[in-house]
């Protein structure tokens, strides 16, 4: 897995010629005018300059949505290269698009979705190793089966054709560059193709074996921690892009804010809205992950049927529960702002089981094909019904986690959560998906609400 030295970025765009019209003859003379310099031109926007005025977080994503679909295979920082634009281009000229190395917001869109749909695909995590404290992240559906001791981790597939090996140890005065002679022999018979030695980390690549391998090695102190990614040559194509994000992901020593998300908690709290007469709920994914049980209040235990990784949805069943008034799911849109109806977390918000609603704005989301939320809703309503300017059913709204594969670390002006509305279509497909008939009717979405408690360990 070879990641290439970034070039000088040079960038020549065409500006189109400003041509000077004049007033034909006539047969009337006709007082001249004072000639007049034209107005100079503005400033050449080269696609360099378009992606330095994005935000950081939009950045970091694109790269690694870039990534994901195979076009870019440099480390996730953020920061514009020409690899970075090469590769925009290079995935424009895949879609038969002109590759103006600027993606349009449909180009965007697709690109977000399609990486979303790998990731899915892969299993892709973000977790904090409990063994070790390294940050890092894992195709938890490729590698599913996990061993660990003092020493590190291991993770692969059930044939072995997938390795991820995590490794710690002792070692006095390391160096990156005895770390990386050492790494080359050991174990023995491999083949190094790629080498790159920095002060304070080292990465290999080649073969070992009948296998390709990637390693990224790193210490502090006498702590040398390493990750090492092995592969048949056979699944070269599907692992290739998720090394790029493990590589960019691997923080060997995370601290403060880099170590990763808090514990998730004891009991959470989020709104769900009922979808069918018969107790089908529609809810926040994150909200009921990991649950030991899902209440809801006032009318008991519910079942979670089935999850959506990709849009962050969830379906709970509550069997039993009579008097429901499900909300029609037709006919509305989101355009500049809605109107979210939901109940707050009792941890963190007076109103106990009251429903309550705010208005918000919403504009085109990066990456994906649900929307952004401004401002962020609070606690407890992730899982909210949204309403457009009529009353009428214009998506979920969620608080999604912002996890993107970069090895610039988080700080403390990076937003750890991002709200978001899924469109009424995606809920639509969703519930089609899992044979739910949305029976609705009431276009009273407060007296469809009902709080959703999660309890963990």
């Amino acid at each position: 897995m070879r990641l290439p030295r970034s070039a000088t970025l040079i960038f020549v765009v065409a500006a189109a010629a400003h041509a000077q019209l004049t007033a034909p003859s006539t047969a009337a003379a006709k007082p001249k005018r004072l000639a007049t310099s034209p107005a100079a031109p503005p400033p050449l926007q080269t696609p360099a300059d378009t992606a330095n005025a994005m935000a950081q977080v939009e950045r970091l994503a694109l790269q690694s949505d870039l990534a994901w679909v195979g076009e870019y295979n440099g480390a996730i920082t953020g920061e514009v290269s020409e690899r970075m634009v090469a590769a925009i281009k290079e995935y424009q000229k895949s879609k038969g698009s002109r590759p103006s190395g600027v993606l349009n917001p449909q180009e965007r869109t697709v690109l977000g979705e399609t990486a979303r749909r790998r990731q899915d695909s892969a299993g892709w995590r973000i977790i904090t190793d409990p063994g070790t404290g390294v940050r890092l992240g894992i195709p938890t559906k490729l590698v599913p089966q996990q061993t660990s001791d003092a020493n590190g981790a291991k993770w692969s597939s059930p044939s072995g054709t997938i390795q991820v090996l995590l490794t710690r140890r002792k070692e006095a005065n390391p160096t990156a560059a005895r770390l990386a002679e050492r790494e080359k022999k050991e174990p023995a018979g491999r083949q190094v193709d790629y080498t790159v030695i920095k002060p304070d980390f080292f990465v290999l690549s080649g073969l070992q074996g009948l296998k390709k391998f990637y390693l990224r090695g790193t210490f502090k102190g006498d702590e040398v921690r390493i990750l090492t990614i092995l592969y048949d040559q056979a699944v070269e194509n599907t692992v290739e892009p998720v090394v790029i994000a493990m590589s960019s992901a691997f923080n060997a020593f995370p601290t403060g804010a880099q170590a990763g998300p808090p514990p998730r908690k004891t009991v959470d709290y989020g709104t769900g809205l009922v979808v069918s007469e018969d107790g089908a709920i529609l809810a926040d994914r994150e909200i009921t992950e990991g649950c030991l049980a899902i209440t809801i209040g006032g009318l008991g235990h519910a079942d979670l049927i089935e999850d959506d990784e990709g849009n962050g949805l969830a379906l709970l069943h509550i069997y039993g529960a009579r008097s429901l008034k499900p909300f029609n799911l037709g006919g509305g849109a989101a355009k500049s702002a809605v109107e979210l109806a939901g109940i707050a977390d009792p941890q963190n918000q007076a109103g106990g089981t009251a429903v309550s609603s705010l208005k918000a704005s919403v504009s085109q989301l990066n990456g994906g094909g649900n929307l952004a939320l401004a401002p962020q809703p609070p606690a407890g309503f992730s899982g909210a019904a949204a309403l457009d300017e009529t009353g009428k059913f214009a998506g979920i709204a969620l608080l999604k986690p912002v996890v993107v594969a970069a090895a610039a670390e988080p700080t403390s002006a990076t937003p750890t959560t991002q709200a978001v509305l899924v469109r009424p279509d995606t809920v639509q497909a969703f519930l089609k998906e899992n044979a739910v008939a949305a029976t609705g009717t009431s276009m009273d979405a407060k007296a469809a609400l009902v709080r959703v408690i999660c309890v963990r360990k």
